[in-house]
């Protein structure tokens, strides 16, 4: 089996459009989450999110580009660029043909379908845009990618909710591992924060008025984010052969359903997930240095994936360092695993945990070492990144340092 390595990260996040701008605000725990800003916001009860501010897609697309493309695919687009600049790598013809291209999204072009039915049953209208259906659809950012950056080979979205980046990521890995592809374009996407979108979140009643705190005895919900990460994940050999830089070696995968409730997790499914991805690695439990928890903030979902966490480390898993990167980035869906697969990457090759931000009073049913506030150097050979979401989809990754 062919070993994966990661050589090039891209970022459209809350905290910044690149890794300058990205890393240290996790290290500094500087959260995005704030007021924000979406047409037609005055029926939101909600008043907080993590919404990118500095991102102009004019700078990037050109006006036929943009006619195509919802902000999601835009977002998605901006971080692959993003991150086969910062691989190095030359995308010739034949390696076009054969590189693949995953992307995860949880709600597709929630921004045109939010502006298309105001359109329509607010304001009358009698057409819609023309491009509204490609723009819409779930594939689109994959698309994009692949058509811009002219990638030919095995190419498609994964929509498996808050899971999907991680399980993009995964997926990408095992064609690499296995020999399907010599590349891959790997990661997640999401723009989610319209007022539509919001409403239906507000009718779960799991979104928090003041902050996101995972973990912390108070804290109170989660909070929506948007964003975009990809990865460029290599055959070792091959990004040996051309001299890259490593970020970190992608060991396993490991993924699980819990078959129950469509929004409660079952720590059984993740602690399955947890397994499976160790197994896939070929490392032990005690081999793990740093998690980067799914960690969204509500008290049911925090408290399950410390139950997980027991289930499968033991008592051991005091000394593991457990850390939500959603405190400072929000939840940001179908993106959030690709987000924070590009955190657990960048802790490995930085030796550099980040904290859970915004902690405030440890919850005797998450007595885990949530990296309080502040980031920590640290001996990081061993890094998982942990997604579990709605439907009890499980999806978990486990990397190294190369």
């Amino acid at each position: 089996m062919n070993r994966v390595v990661i050589t090039g990260i891209g970022v459209v996040s809350p905290v910044g459009c690149t890794l300058e701008d990205f890393w240290p605000a996790l290290v500094e725990g500087r959260s995005a989450i704030g007021p924000f800003s979406v047409p037609r916001s005055e029926r939101l009860s909600a008043r907080i999110a993590a919404q990118i501010s500095q991102f102009d897609p004019a700078a990037l697309f050109g006006p036929k580009q943009l006619a195509a493309m919802d902000r999601f695919s835009q977002f998605a687009l901006a971080a692959a660029r993003a991150a086969v600049r910062d691989s190095g790598l030359d995308i010739f013809e034949q390696l076009g043909l054969e590189t693949a291209t995953v992307i995860g999204n949880a709600s597709a072009g929630q921004t045109t379908l939010d502006d298309s039915y105001f359109r329509l049953y607010s304001e009358n209208a009698s057409r819609l845009h023309p491009l509204t259906i490609p723009r819409l659809m779930t594939s689109a950012a994959a698309s994009h990618i692949s058509m811009d950056l002219g990638l030919k080979g095995p190419t498609f979205c994964v929509g498996t909710a808050c899971a999907a980046g991680t399980h993009a990521i995964g997926l990408a890995f095992h064609m690499i591992r296995s020999g399907q592809a010599p590349v891959a374009v790997a990661g997640g996407a999401e723009a989610c924060l319209t007022t539509g979108t919001i409403k239906a979140w507000e009718a779960l009643r799991v979104l928090s008025q003041d902050t996101c705190r995972p973990f912390s005895r108070t804290r109170s919900g989660l909070v929506l984010g948007e964003g975009a990460a990809v990865l460029i994940l290599e055959e070792r050999a091959h990004a040996l052969a051309r001299g890259a830089r490593v970020y970190a070696e992608i060991l396993g995968f490991g993924m699980s359903a819990d078959a129950g409730d469509i929004t409660s997790s079952d720590p059984n499914g993740a602690a399955r997930a947890i397994r499976a991805a160790l197994k896939d690695a070929r490392k032990n439990a005690d081999d793990v240095d740093y998690i980067n928890a799914h960690g969204t903030g509500t008290i049911q979902n925090d408290r399950s994936e410390t139950t997980a966490l027991r289930d499968v480390f033991g008592p051991d898993v005091r000394r593991i360092a457990v850390s939500s990167s959603k405190a400072v980035l929000g939840h940001g869906l179908g993106a959030a695993g690709a987000l924070e697969m590009a955190v657990t990457a960048l802790a490995i090759h930085r030796q550099t945990i980040p904290p859970t931000a915004n902690f405030e009073e440890v919850d005797p049913d998450c007595d885990l070492d949530v990296v309080p506030n502040v980031a920590r150097q640290a001996k990081v050979n061993v890094a998982m990144s942990n997604s579990f979401a709605f439907g009890g989809l499980n999806a978990v990754l486990l990397a190294s340092r190369a």
